[in-house]
């Protein structure tokens, strides 16, 4: 035992998923197509990035093996390495939804398995009564929005109108939210909070997992860009998390980004925030560094899906998992004896995909740690296998939902 280092790649799925039919995304698979579509040149962006996908790094370690596990298929500029050096495999989801919460509680240990509240794809997406009850609770006049939409998206269209009329910009998404957007220093970070804070409240009838309040600052259309201010209301998860054991047997649980909301803010002992991928990682390796004997760091790296994935922008998201790649080696050389490193994802966000929602994946499991040599861990039937490895590795009491892939 030393310290465990969970790292979610939001978003980074690698297709396969036995029941992604029910889900509307058989044939989906994030990492496939975007490799496919690096080697096709469909992947280049002048002055961002060119040619096939690289990814050595995490190829090393068993990237293209998993995903040749999960698909059967081989991927362009992947699986270049004989003899990976990390255990390697995917997982597949057993929640009932193909959302954030779900995924993440699953990978901590508790796999959701009630069917959370969704709005429809309709404008308006929301009832009337509960924005009627929205506005009679606040201080607001009326919303902008109230559709479906990619957040950074509806920014865009909407947020000068939301600066002339004060109006908050209210949308959704195939996950179980309600999502508010206001600008910062207009409209007021402390009102869009207490606005949520409502929100949240009534929302619980219709057994919505999330409230996220969405600040952003800028002046006009081409300058509007969301804050690290983010915040999420969500429910508790309906078991004892990982997060939960690890606090309960005194250990220190860091968590870095929205790791903290999505589990309402139930088991960390620190949270650290970052604004993008950069960000995140510079305060991983923060937590690293903070990290002692027996403790739990956990990042999400938050642009893969918010940025790239649900905006469609294959480019973006290629070029994003490449600088990922890049700065991965700073992070294994801050494991010491004993340590555990584990990257996976929660869901999958097909570039390529049609809509611009979540797809029902499998997710790529890579661990690796001083000591430890490569092997196949296959395909695991739960993401709480996930979190069972770290609470073996961190000697923590075991959850009844998943199994370590460590022996």
């Amino acid at each position: 035992m030393s310290r465990a280092i969970l790292c979610v790649l939001d978003s980074f799925g690698i297709g396969g998923a036995e029941d992604a039919t029910a889900f509307g995304d058989a044939g989906s698979d994030t990492l496939g197509h975007i490799a496919e579509a690096c080697a096709a040149g469909k992947g280049d962006r002048e002055g961002l990035r060119a040619g096939p996908l690289s990814l050595p790094n995490m190829d090393r370690l068993g990237l293209g093996a998993a995903a040749r596990l999960s698909t059967g298929k081989h991927l362009p500029g992947l699986d270049e390495v004989a003899t990976p050096e990390g255990l390697h495999g995917y997982a597949a989801e057993v929640s009932n939804g193909k959302d954030t919460p779900s995924g993440h509680w699953e990978i901590a240990g508790v796999p959701v398995r009630f069917d959370w509240g969704y709005f429809p794809d309709t404008i308006p997406t929301f009832p009337a009564e509960l924005i009627e009850k929205i506005i009679a609770a606040s201080d607001i006049d009326g919303i902008l929005g109230d559709r479906h939409a990619s957040g950074t998206v509806i920014i865009e269209e909407l947020g000068e109108e939301h600066l002339r009329t004060g109006k908050p910009i209210f949308y959704t998404s195939g996950d179980s939210v309600v999502q508010i957007a206001a600008h910062e220093e207009h409209f007021g970070l402390e009102r869009l909070y207490r606005l949520c804070e409502i929100t949240r409240e009534l929302v619980d009838p219709y057994n919505i997992g999330r409230v996220i309040a969405r600040p952003f600052v800028g002046e006009t259309s081409a300058d509007f860009v969301r804050t690290a201010n983010r915040r999420d209301y969500s429910v508790l998860p309906p078991e004892p998390t990982l997060l939960d054991r690890a606090n309960k047997a005194g250990r220190k649980v860091i968590t870095v980004g929205k790791i903290s909301d999505i589990f309402a803010h139930q088991g960390p002992t620190a949270v650290l925030k970052g604004a993008g991928n950069d960000q995140l990682f510079d305060k991983t390796l923060e937590a690293v560094d903070m990290a002692g004997e027996g403790d739990l760091v956990f990042t999400n790296f938050i642009d893969f899906d918010s940025l790239y994935g649900h905006r469609r922008d294959v480019p973006g998201y290629a070029a994003a998992l490449e600088h990922f790649d890049r700065r991965l080696p700073e992070l294994i050389a801050r494991l010491q004896p004993g340590d555990l490193l584990v990257l996976t994802a929660d869901h999958g966000c097909d570039p390529t995909w049609q809509g611009s929602d979540h797809t029902r994946e499998h997710v790529p499991v890579l661990a690796t740690g001083p000591g430890i040599a490569g092997r196949s861990i296959g395909g695991r039937t739960t993401y709480a296998d996930i979190g069972e490895t770290i609470a073996e590795h961190l000697d923590l009491e075991q959850g009844p939902h998943g199994r370590s892939f460590l022996r």
